[in-house]
């Protein structure tokens, strides 16, 4: 939430906390079972380097499976490696918009 112009909504019910800029999905969280992840917005190749790298990273949760990926705890799974995905998803979605809707993101700042 502390990224410029994120909101958070439940469009698919309290299981689900969805995160977007500017009405563009870049990260959800659920349970799948007992385990709680993260869902990211992703580019293809660093998606695949990851689940290679991390058993608890895999094609993205209801979600196309070449652009998203899911995250849960594990070995090598680090705060601070999150924080860059979640970021990372975040431009992925900021880099798409019009130069009007960069200005409407600058004004939530």
């Amino acid at each position: 939430m502390a990224l410029p112009g994120v909101v958070h909504v439940q469009p698919f019910g309290p299981r689900f906390e969805v995160f977007k800029a500017l009405h563009k999905v870049f990260s959800m969280t659920t349970t799948v079972g007992e385990e709680p992840i993260v869902t990211l917005k992703c580019e293809p190749e660093t998606g695949e380097a990851l689940r290679q790298q991390h058993a608890s990273i895999t094609p993205g949760y209801h979600m196309n499976k070449r652009h998203w990926i899911s995250i849960a705890a594990g070995p090598g799974v680090t705060d601070y490696l999150i924080e860059e995905l979640v970021t990372n998803a975040y431009l992925l979605i900021v880099d798409q918009l019009s130069a009007r809707q960069h200005l409407e993101i600058d004004r939530a700042r």
